[in-house]
């Protein structure tokens, strides 16, 4: 019994190692992001807000809740920091690459969405 619930514990965490949507694809225990299996190269910040975005896919996520999960700040100082880091991830992650992950729900916020034919991977 014990080596059975060893093995249950071993297989969630292996699972729980790997996120993504469509083509993209997330390791998070070596911190690395793959689109189409070629390696994308991210800061940290980066992978932090794309990894919030891929655990939020399909539902729109504001400015203030990117404040506060990625830089930690729990309050909305005005500025466009935010702007600036998904333009940067969208040149990384969207810009070679067909269909377009990220996407901007106007006066929002964004939303990380795959169109209906994708095939989605865990």
């Amino acid at each position: 019994m014990r080596l059975e619930a060893l093995t249950r514990r071993t297989t969630r965490q292996t699972e729980s190692d790997q996120l993504g949507i469509a083509d993209l694809r997330l390791d998070l225990r070596t911190r690395k992001a793959f689109r189409s299996d070629k390696p994308l190269a991210l800061q940290p910040r980066e992978f932090r807000l794309l990894e919030y975005l891929v655990r939020n896919r399909d539902k729109v996520v504001t400015r203030s809740m990117l404040l506060e999960s990625v830089w930690d700040y729990h309050f909305d100082p005005q500025t466009n920091v935010i702007d600036v880091q998904i333009s940067r991830l969208r040149n990384k992650v969207d810009k070679d690459f067909a269909p377009a992950l990220i996407h901007t729900v106007r006066g929002v916020g964004f939303m990380l969405q795959a169109p209906e034919d994708a095939t989605p991977r865990v």
